[in-house]
């Protein structure tokens, strides 16, 4: 009976013809329901069940969606033997559109293995992310020239042969991506830059985290919340600065300076250095001081009536040693890091005294807090020491000269 209905059919070509896609397309979409329920519910529940993240990752619902595409495709051409008449250009079309899925799962098995990748610390600093970026466009490359063979029916290799010829022109269009992928070898070869250190690019206005790596861009979250996106190969261009060393010290330091008025610079008489040993942060200091500068003296008999002769303290020395006291007493500045106190060359803006310590934070607003709170309090305490600050004068220190 079936075979009368086919052979009756047959005399009518336009009509079977018809009558066997329609019952080829039905069979392909009835593997696809097939296979997504396969894939959704049988391969998405073992995976649930496994203690491990890399199936969870690997195996996740964009692919699987991109997968449940390609049997039904495979039924197509399975199939197409029955329509001799439309066989060829559908065989092209089906295995260049397999072709073109098969790259794309490629692709998000590609961007999976790194977002595994990833999640370890131990390999976060080390970001392969550019690396595979690189085989994606390879891939890429030799998968559209197989597509344009299984479209026009040529070799795949004919055209290889062909593209040879343009070499000069690829070097061209692909001149960021080489630079770029050579730079990224260099980057994660000696460590420069890795996802969240804070880097800072003056030459192109970046200052703030990096949150991302990859081949042709590095992407950095600046402090004020902007987003700026770099050539990879920038970053080897021109210089920048990694805040990396002081992250992982667990001290960011304070280089500030306070100006003073040359001129109120002197020696300490016996009333000043009476008034300093009432600071409790002196008195050790002024003790040691003045026993040794006493036995110094009288060793070698130094007439002490004039300020000028032997050995003295001065009150720029004593303040210098307050800083240092009080500096070390706190328990918010770093003792195991650089700790200095020290004199620049006076200028036209007095005598600078630099503080060159160790917050013992990297946290921007707590190191603000400390420097601040530090420089309050030593403007404040520097007329003890019967110092003055230096400072251009003002239109009202002006005004008091011509009252």
């Amino acid at each position: 009976m079936l075979e009368n209905i086919i052979t009756w059919l047959k005399h009518y070509p336009f009509i079977y013809e018809n009558l066997i896609f329609l019952l080829v397309i039905l069979l392909a979409y009835f593997s696809y329901l097939f296979t997504k329920v396969i894939l959704f519910k049988v391969i998405h529940r073992l995976v649930e069940k496994t203690k491990t993240d890399l199936d969870d990752i690997m195996l996740n619902e964009k692919l699987l969606r991109k997968l449940a595409q390609i049997p039904p495709l495979l039924v197509i051409h399975q199939f197409l033997y029955l329509l001799p008449s439309v066989q060829d250009i559908f065989t092209r079309i089906i295995e260049a559109v397999i072709l073109f899925f098969v790259l794309q799962c490629f692709a998000i098995t590609l961007n999976s293995a790194n977002s595994f990748y990833e999640k370890s610390e131990k390999h976060k600093s080390r970001p392969i992310k550019g690396y595979l970026q690189i085989v994606a466009i390879i891939i890429y490359i030799m998968g559209a020239i197989f597509f344009i063979g299984l479209l026009t029916g040529q070799s795949p290799w004919s055209i290889l042969g062909g593209i040879g010829a343009l070499t000069a022109v690829l070097l061209l269009v692909f001149k960021d991506t080489i630079l770029s992928f050579v730079a990224s070898i260099q980057i994660t070869s000696y460590d420069l830059v890795k996802v969240d250190d804070w880097i800072e690019v003056p030459s192109l206005g970046v200052d703030g985290d990096v949150m991302d790596i990859a081949l042709h861009t590095i992407k950095v979250r600046n402090f004020d919340k902007t987003i700026t996106v770099i050539p990879t190969h920038k970053l080897i261009e021109v210089p920048f600065k990694n805040w990396r060393g002081m992250q992982q010290t667990g001290g960011r330091r304070i280089k500030r300076s306070i100006h003073l008025d040359l001129s109120s610079v002197k020696f300490c008489d016996s009333e000043m250095l009476t008034k300093f040993k009432k600071i409790n942060l002196l008195k050790e200091y002024l003790s040691y001081k003045e026993s040794e500068i006493n036995d110094y003296n009288s060793l070698s008999e130094i007439n002490s009536n004039e300020l000028v002769n032997g050995r003295r303290l001065t009150n720029l020395g004593t303040f210098r040693e307050y800083i240092k006291a009080y500096l070390k007493n706190r328990k918010d500045i770093r003792s195991d890091l650089t700790f200095l106190i020290r004199q620049l060359p006076p200028g036209p803006n007095g005598l600078p005294i630099e503080i060159y310590v160790f917050a013992n934070t990297i946290a921007w607003v707590e190191y603000e807090e400390i420097q601040a709170d530090i420089f309050d309090h030593l403007l404040a305490v520097v007329p003890e020491f019967e110092l003055k600050m230096f400072q251009t004068p003002t239109g009202y220190d002006i005004r008091e000269l011509k009252s």
